[in-house]
Order: C-alpha cells, then sequence, then structure tokens
C-alpha cells in the first residue's frame, strides 16, 4: 500500500506540471501542492503538532483545506474538519470533547468564532485570510513562523496511523468522532477507483463539503491519488456547476439528491452539454424514482453508492453498466468490502427480507473518539453495525430501506418508512417527503406522511392518500397526512426523523387540544 502521504510527492515526481486543484480560475500544481504539503507540515510541526494530536479547520473548500489534510498524513497527526452549517456551541461541545492542538478558521468565520470563545484556551487559534481576531495567528505567520526543516520521511508511518476524525451527522443522537486511518482511506480509494473506473485521465469536480466523507472520500482524495485534476468549488451553486461541467469537461462528479433537484429545475439543465460526463454518482439519503429518471434520460447513468462515516464512506455501490438496470438499488458490495444483512434473530437474512446492513474491511473505522462503549457496540463481532435497515436481491445487490430505528411496526407488521417515502416522492407535487409511526391505542403506531409541496403545487391529503393505491399493500398506506413548509434537518442536511416525530407529536397533540375545547 503506498501511503497517504506519498500520493501527491509520486504525481509531482512523474507530473510536476499537471493541474492536481482548479479553485477560483486558478491552477494548482501537483509539484505546486507538494510544495505546500511540506510547508504546512514544516509549521505545524513548528507549532508543537505532534503524532496523534488533532488539527481542526472550520471553513469552505479551498486548496489549503486539501493541504493541511495531507501535511496531517505526513506527521501523524489527525485532521478533524468542522462542519460549517454548525452553530457555536456544537463547535465548542466537539472542540472541548477533542481539544485541538490548532483550529484553523477561514474568514468566513473567523471573526464569529472568536466572538463565541469556542476554542479551548489551550488551543492555538488560526485566521487564514485578511481578518485577524486578536490574540489568534494569522495564516501567513504560521507558515513563515516555520523553521524550514523537512518533516517525516514520506510512508514512514503505520498503515494504522490515524488521520482523519470525521463526525457523524446525528440524525439519530449525539454526533460521534468517527477515526479513519491511513489505511482505511487507501482502501476506500481503491472502492471509488473500482467503482468508477477511475484513471489520471478523469476530470473530476467537487461541490459538496470537504467536512464530510461524501465530499472528501467518494471521489476527491481517491482523484487525487489516481492523479486527475480536481475542479474545487468552496461550496454548491447550480450555475458555478453547470459552467464547470461545460467549461472544464468534467467527467465524474458527485451530487446527493437535493443538489440534483436543484440542477433538473435550473433553466439551464435542458441544454446543458453534459457530453463529457461519463456518470454521476449520488447517495446520502433516498434518491427519488424521478431524480433517477430525469438523469438517465440525458442518457447518463446515475451510479448509487451506499456507506456511512464510519466506512469511509463506500461500502456499497453500483457501475456504470448496472445504473439502469437496477435503479434504485446502492449496488453490490464494494471491491474490498463484504456485506452481510442480519435479522433480528442475528441470522443472514434471505433474498428479499430486510435486516440490519452489516459492512466489514478495511475501509472500516477504527473507533469512536473517546467512546469505547460505542465503539464496541458498533464493531461488535468484527462487523460494522450500520444501523441502517435493508434487503438484498437474488443478486447481491442492496436496496437501503430505511433506519433500523426508524422501522414502523403497525398491527404487528413492520412497515419501511423509505418505501412509503419512495411513493410520496415519486410525485412531482411533492418536494420533499417524510414518514414517521404515531403512537396508537389500536394498531401500536400508525403511519403518518410529512410533506412539503414543490413550488407552486397544492396538496390536499386526499390526493396524497391516492398515490398508495395499488402501489403498496393497504396496511402500509398513511393513516394521516400533514403539510408542511420545511422538514427539520440536521447540520449536514439530512431530514431529522427524531425532530419529525416530535412535530407530528406536537401537531396531533394541538389537535386533540381543539377538539377538546370544542367539545
Amino acid at each position: 500500500m503506498v501511503a497517504m502521504d506519498e500520493w501527491i510527492e509520486q504525481h509531482a515526481r512523474r507530473t510536476p506540471a499537471k493541474a492536481a486543484l482548479r479553485f477560483e480560475g486558478r491552477d494548482i500544481s501537483y509539484g505546486e501542492l507538494a510544495g505546500r504539503i511540506g510547508a504546512i507540515a514544516s509549521a505545524l510541526a513548528t507549532y508543537g503538532v505532534e503524532r496523534g494530536e488533532r488539527v481542526a479547520w472550520l471553513g469552505l473548500n479551498s486548496p489549503e483545506m486539501v493541504a493541511t489534510l495531507f501535511a496531517c498524513a505526513r506527521l501523524g497527526a489527525i485532521f478533524m474538519p468542522l462542519n460549517w452549517r454548525l452553530a457555536a456551541p456544537e463547535h465548542r461541545a466537539m472542540l472541548q470533547a477533542c481539544p485541538p492542538a490548532l483550529l484553523i478558521v477561514d474568514e468566513n468565520f473567523a471573526l464569529a468564532t472568536a466572538d463565541q470563545q469556542v476554542a479551548p484556551a489551550a488551543t492555538t487559534s488560526v485566521a487564514l485570510g485578511s481578518a485577524v481576531p486578536a490574540d489568534w495567528l494569522g495564516w501567513n505567520d504560521l507558515l513563515a513562523g516555520a523553521n524550514g526543516a523537512a518533516v517525516g520521511t514520506p510512508g514512514e508511518l503505520p498503515a494504522d496511523t490515524t488521520v482523519l476524525l470525521c463526525y457523524t451527522s446525528g440524525s439519530t443522537g449525539r454526533p460521534k468522532g468517527a477515526l479513519l486511518s491511513q489505511r482505511a482511506l487507501a482502501c476506500n480509494a481503491d472502492n471509488s477507483t473500482e467503482m468508477h473506473a477511475l484513471s489520471a485521465e478523469d476530470r473530476v469536480l467537487t461541490t459538496l463539503p470537504l467536512f464530510h466523507v461524501g465530499g472528501l472520500n467518494i471521489q476527491t482524495l481517491p482523484a487525487l491519488r489516481a492523479g486527475c485534476t480536481v475542479s474545487l468549488h468552496p461550496k454548491f451553486d447550480p450555475d458555478a456547476t453547470f459552467d464547470a461541467l461545460e467549461r472544464d469537461r468534467i467527467t465524474l462528479t458527485v451530487l446527493v439528491p437535493a443538489q440534483l433537484d436543484a440542477m433538473l429545475t435550473h433553466p439551464r439543465w435542458a441544454s446543458a452539454d453534459l457530453s463529457s460526463l461519463r456518470m454521476i454518482t449520488t447517495g446520502s439519503t433516498l434518491v427519488p424514482m424521478r431524480i433517477i429518471r430525469a438523469v438517465h434520460e440525458r442518457g447518463l447513468p446515475l451510479v448509487q453508492v451506499w456507506g456511512a462515516t464510519e466506512t469511509s464512506p463506500i461500502a456499497a455501490c453500483q457501475h456504470a453498466d448496472e445504473a439502469f438496470a437496477k435503479a434504485g438499488s446502492t449496488g453490490r458490495a464494494a471491491r474490498h468490502c463484504e456485506l452481510r444483512v442480519v435479522g433480528l434473530d442475528g441470522e443472514a437474512a434471505a433474498p428479499g427480507v430486510p435486516g440490519e446492513v452489516w459492512v466489514r474491511g478495511a475501509n472500516v473505522m477504527s473507533g469512536y473518539w473517546d467512546d469505547p462503549d460505542a465503539s464496541a457496540r458498533a464493531l461488535a463481532g468484527g462487523w460494522f453495525h450500520s444501523g441502517d435497515l435493508g434487503h438484498l436481491d437474488g443478486d447481491g445487490f442492496l436496496t437501503i430501506d430505511g433506519r433500523l430505528k426508524d422501522m414502523i411496526i403497525s398491527g404487528g407488521e413492520n412497515i419501511s418508512p423509505a418505501e412509503v417515502e419512495g411513493v410520496l416522492l415519486d410525485c412531482p407535487d411533492v418536494a420533499e417527503a417524510a414518514v414517521v409511526g404515531r403512537p396508537d391505542a389500536r394498531w401500536g403506531e400508525v403511519v403518518v406522511a410529512v410533506v412539503v409541496p414543490a413550488g407552486g403545487a397544492t396538496i390536499e391529503p386526499a390526493r396524497v392518500l391516492a398515490l398508495f393505491e395499488g402501489r403498496l399493500a393497504r396496511f402500509k398506506h398513511p393513516k394521516d397526512v400533514l403539510v408542511v413548509d420545511a422538514l427539520p434537518r440536521t447540520a449536514i442536511g439530512k431530514i431529522s426523523k427524531e425532530a419529525v416525530r416530535g412535530m407530528v407529536a406536537s401537531l396531533a397533540g394541538a389537535a386533540a387540544d381543539n377538539e377538546e375545547r370544542i367539545a
């Protein structure tokens, strides 16, 4: 295995002038990127960052962010990207639980972070940009203060050295810091290479945030290992995405369903030149069939990937030649992974029967930061217990049915929310949907659908209920439909089922109070 800190060095020796990153109209070559990594590694070491210590990063996507990750790999330090969508108290809690040696914040967030006193007292705070808060260190000063000495020998660290601490989305509880080793990221890159038939000739567009494993690891790091050129955007913008696809002749990109929705409803979608694309990769949440059909109608394979922060994330995936025939599936086990679907009895579930999805492979995390009990539960028996509910078909293709804890049991029947949501999201008048169980004296739980109308659409509950006729068994049909302006989401953008259940309970309670007042 080629050590992660050698990935850029190898290309800097072989193709030093080739563009590694394209950012805001400027190309950064592999030779220049290698130089930046060396300078940052020296600066980090000068300021006392040692093996196993954390370097936290709060900011939009940037070349400096990428280079700092590789510098941490050189030192054996742990890169800790923070979700810039979180509030200051959430950042403060994470940094107190896992104190970093350095906190680097870009100019979009530096002043607010300083005002909120987010960093622990022992942490050195660094501002990337012109606005440097009082008592902080400027990025240029950090680099200038380095003693210039070479740091470490590429490839000398063990493969099990932790290099990345990524927080889970927290959709079902408190976010946990998953620890990913250099071996895990290399294995994930192998999975990506096989999945995408990735080569140095590919041109990759990254618009997802790099604080999340989907943005960082599905294509970005694998592309840099392969010697590709990565067009990196600070954050997603539909027009900028269309511009890059056409101008840079992008061959591969990852777009989650919310991004795809924004692209599909954009006036440029029908006429955009997408001829350079070999495929679009998607995942992260349920992918509505209407989105899959719309992309396929442009002649583009929409390939799905499934996994979690804890699996780096690629654990199951489709290939381009499978996307049309297996639309809706998340594919088979990735090249260097094993999958099991396990029933409540602990035995392997038969094809078509839902169960918890387990993963085994070198891409799986080593554990959670400072949480041995949660680590032991998640990795029991040498398998990662995902908490996701899914089933395999006879060919070994995985379909995700939702979260295990979200399963609705009504009258003794198990109902997958994802199956019901799939019918709702197939309706063009429904922009978003979430299905949860509501306690019921007779049935235990009943199915409740919470929907957000698409722009300009009016949704009548009776019409929504009619969508299910002849498509799902009657016990799976919603017993109630709630129309709302927006669904609650986690900071990573996923729908929070826990908050939706709270919303349903609150609305049910308000309705009951109103009926009592009328009586």
